[in-house]
């Protein structure tokens, strides 16, 4: 199948790459490479590009006349959404329907799209299903959840068909050691708590200790990117057969709070690293754990690495396969 994929350079999308290559598709990957690298494209051709350029999108969309998209270019950190709405709004809303206005030009009718759950806000219940409202306390979620809309909107009046996957708190790296997460500033719990435990930042700062959980701190679902790549694969192939638009949570049903991560994390690398207490952070609900039933049910879709220690493994090897190649060059 010949699928075009956004953001297909960085963290999620590089996997998601592999594991559709590996399965023999062909793929174009668009990414401007702002957060995402030329070395974590493993399969397919990348080419380099913004959203925000209409004419290239509608070239690409054209010359390369594929079956599907998948959609992962956006801008995802919470707290600078909270400080840069406008920027957020221009990036993952705007910008994303550049890419569904070049779709429908092209008559590409198939949809895969890289949604959050940031929609849910703070949730009644927990673990939370689809079923449940969609009210986002900040700008990232909101954006998601518009998008959400745009595309339930287009289903109901046009031949066009999508799922959006609502990715809980994804961690961990390529369990063949091939690729990872590699941000300048990472904001990510579990990759920030290893690069404090190799010394690259002086201490671990916790934002919030006060929230409604057992430990004071938030609890979250960590699903391991892997499990998460095949979960594009066979939602994929799940649109592809039924033709039906879905949305579905990406997780593992069950949570952890910041502070059993950091124990975590200590454990596994054997390093007790500075840890300090601080404020609360804007926008960050107390507790976010997915309810992935559907996702199961309808996909086939089981997870293979859900563990948390194996989960900061991973991230651990990747973290220090970067040192070693920094030292090397």
């Amino acid at each position: 199948m010949k699928i075009f994929v956004t953001g297909g350079a960085g963290y999620i999308g590089s996997h998601v790459v592999k594991a559709l290559g590996r399965e023999g598709h062909d793929l174009l990957v668009f990414d401007n490479l702002s957060t995402g690298h030329e070395w974590a494209v493993l399969y397919g051709q990348l080419i380099k590009g913004d959203l925000s350029n209409m004419t290239l999108l509608k070239k690409l969309m054209k010359e390369f006349n594929p079956e599907a998209v998948i959609h992962f270019a956006a801008s995802i950190q919470v707290e600078e959404s909270v400080r840069e709405p406008l920027k957020y709004y221009e990036d993952n809303v705007c910008n994303t329907i550049n890419l569904l206005k070049a779709m429908k030009l092209a008559k590409v009718r198939n949809f895969i799209y890289s949604s959050s759950a940031a929609v849910y806000g703070i949730p009644v219940n927990v673990p939370v299903d689809e079923t449940a409202d969609m009210k986002p306390i900040n700008p990232y979620g909101a954006t998601k959840a518009v998008v959400e809309q745009i595309l339930k909107d287009m289903s109901a009046a046009d031949d066009f068909r999508y799922i959006a996957l609502r990715y809980f708190n994804v961690a961990g790296a390529d369990t063949d050691g091939h690729i990872g997460q590699l941000y300048k500033n990472p904001t990510h719990l579990i990759t920030r708590a290893l690069k404090t435990a190799k010394g690259e930042f002086e201490k671990l700062s916790i934002y919030g200790t006060g929230y409604p959980t057992p430990d004071g701190t938030c609890i979250r679902d960590y699903i391991h990117v892997d499990d998460l790549a095949r979960a594009h694969v066979q939602s994929l192939d799940h649109l592809m057969d039924t033709k039906k638009s879905d949305i579905m949570n990406c997780g593992y049903g069950h949570g952890f709070s910041v502070k059993e991560v950091v124990s975590t994390v200590k454990k596994v690398t054997g390093i007790d690293f500075p840890v300090e207490e601080a404020a609360r952070r804007a926008g960050d609900p107390p507790a976010l754990v997915a309810c992935s039933d559907r996702l199961k049910a309808k996909t086939g879709w089981e997870p293979r690495h859900d563990d948390l220690e194996f989960i900061v493994k991973t991230a651990w090897k990747w973290e220090k396969d970067l040192t070693r190649k920094a030292y090397a060059a």
